[in-house]
């Protein structure tokens, strides 16, 4: 199998020789075609409104009104505040499965260098209290302007389907603790259905007009964690009366690696990512902790036991090492985490055969490796007796921007989380005819 980065060089480079990426000729529904036309100059507006407006996870108070209002205006039942800034709308309409379809809507901490007009320039709260830049450098923003112009699509396309659709605008998903925070609000038992069926979409960095919907394991499973040393503080010209945990923190970035390149088997992927290494204020001042933020990737659960227990073991022998006493050992605190995305193949191969009419096969990369992301979408589902789930990728990046990325031997001309991640525009109306076509699908018998 080949690499993930050659395999996407070949699609890039296949682009190279193709007159058009887009295939929305191929779109075999008159009515929804329509539908989407009329629809797209006011979902992009929205789109530039929200992306202009980023709000940080369980922050996403201004984007979850708005979706309330779009869902209520539809004649969805809506149901507010759950998980703190969740969204459910809910549209009965016969006989039929429950399909849940789930967007989720906050931002990253980035700052934004796409130069955009509609680029936000503000810096905002984050739960800390800090003032940080923010960017929608995922592609939440489109996320939820799909989700609206579905919802109004399948409003208007009743007569073609029965059963009952529920919309969740979702909070928190880049915290990963999102989803699980809707269902501990006991999402379900507050009246939302329980779905037989979650589909979801995704922003991704290949160009306008490819998807990738694949079955089994698609993503990573994912830890979110802070780690904490403790030291002695003391003046920057005595250190030998103090203890630093900087060094201490330093030291422990590196160590976690070995994990990975010693303790893991070569043949299993895994990620131990610190992206965050904060401590002290002064120049010649030792400080008296410092806070380590951590991000885990894995795909089993063994391998997963193994970095957290390896973590622990290396921050106790670190500040042994430090002959620090019991009471100054690192603390280690369990934030968000997720399991591995696993698509259900039966409902893959059942929405790829529907999506054929919008996006030829051969721009549906199926075959694509599993990817170190991951999501929490499907904790949506995971814990109820039918956990049927799929999440399909979707290509956002400009055409030109593309060819030229491959002309330059780059796998894609941004990833998501940079602050050059662009949601081209023609990708929103798009996104809308994929997910109400799926939808559609899903809800046929």
């Amino acid at each position: 199998m080949k690499n993930n980065k050659t395999f996407f060089l070949s699609i890039l480079l296949l682009l190279l020789i193709e007159n058009a990426i887009v295939a929305q000729s191929n779109i075999s529904n008159p009515e929804l075609n329509k539908l989407v036309d009329t629809d797209t100059k006011r979902l992009v507006e929205m789109f530039k409104d929200i992306h202009a407006n980023p709000e940080l996870g369980f922050m996403e108070v201004r984007t979850a009104a708005i979706v309330a209002k779009e869902l209520k205006a539809l004649g969805f039942e809506v149901k507010t505040g759950i998980g703190k800034t969740g969204v459910v709308g809910v549209l009965k309409n016969g006989n039929g499965p429950v399909v849940m379809y789930r967007a989720d809507m906050d931002c990253n901490s980035v700052q934004e260098t796409t130069g955009v007009a509609y680029a936000n320039n503000k810096l905002v709260k984050n739960r800390a209290g800090e003032d940080v830049p923010a960017m929608h450098a995922c592609g939440h923003d489109a996320h939820t302007i799909w989700m609206l112009g579905i919802a109004k699509a399948m409003v208007a396309l009743k007569k073609s389907w029965s059963g009952t659709l529920v919309m969740v605008g979702q909070p928190a998903e880049e915290l990963g603790e999102g989803a699980e925070a809707m269902i501990n609000d006991k999402m379900y038992e507050k009246g939302v259905p329980v779905p037989d069926y979650l589909f979801g979409m995704h922003t991704a960095p290949f160009p306008v007009g490819y998807i990738s919907n694949g079955s089994g394991k698609r993503m990573a499973g994912m830890d979110v964690l802070d780690v904490t040393f403790y030291g002695i503080g003391g003046h920057g010209s005595s250190p030998h009366v103090a203890k630093d945990p900087i060094l201490m923190g330093a030291a422990a970035v590196i160590e976690y690696q070995t994990i990975i390149s010693r303790a893991i088997d070569p043949q299993n992927a895994a990620v131990i990512t610190v992206g965050s290494f904060q401590s002290g204020i002064d120049n010649n001042v030792i400080p008296g902790s410092a806070l380590l933020k951590l991000n885990l990737r894995w795909f089993n659960e063994q391998d997963r036991i193994l970095m957290l227990n390896g973590i622990k073991r290396i921050n106790e022998s670190i500040a042994f090492a430090y002959d620090l006493p019991k009471e100054l050992y690192p603390t280690l605190t369990m934030k968000g985490m997720a399991y591995p995305l696993v698509n259900n193949e039966v409902m893959v191969d059942k929405v790829n055969k529907a999506l054929e009419a919008v996006i030829v096969p051969e721009k549906n990369i199926k075959n694509i490796p599993a990817v170190m992301g991951s999501e929490d979408f499907h904790h949506l589902v995971i814990h109820n007796p039918k956990p049927v789930y799929d999440y399909m990728l979707v290509g956002v990046a400009n055409k030109d921007a593309t060819e030229k990325a491959a002309k330059e031997g780059k796998m894609f001309p941004f990833f998501n989380h940079n602050s050059n991640f662009e949601v081209d525009l023609s990708s929103i109306p798009l996104g809308v005819t994929l997910g109400t076509t799926a939808l559609l699908e899903i809800f046929k018998k």
